[in-house]
């Protein structure tokens, strides 16, 4: 990953990889990257290993502790893919087929 570089991110691991780069890349420690926003640095390992199961909150201070911001924006409709008949509410976790 390269600081500054638009990254589309589809699933938690590429999430927990964007931010574990991130910190490399500025040269910071687990423990300096935690400190700077009262975390601690267990919690930030962790994060950077798996983050599926981590707090909205701790991906915002992270965030906030690297300097970064996300972005939400509509996805771009992809050419082979037919429209959904479906509400994003109506669909249930087992047949969800979409990247998130």
């Amino acid at each position: 990953m390269v600081i500054g570089a638009i990254m589309n991110i589809t699933t938690a691991i590429q999430l927990s990889n964007a931010i574990k780069d991130a910190r490399k890349q500025q040269g910071l420690s687990l423990h300096k990257t935690a400190s700077t926003v009262g975390m601690k640095q267990d919690t930030v390992s962790k994060f950077e290993m798996s983050c599926a199961n981590a707090q909205i909150n701790t991906l915002f201070r992270l965030l906030s502790s690297l300097n970064l911001e996300l972005d939400i924006k509509p996805r771009s409709q992809h050419l082979n893919s037919p429209p959904s008949n479906h509400s994003p509410q109506e669909k249930s976790d087992t047949d969800w087929n979409e990247k998130w």
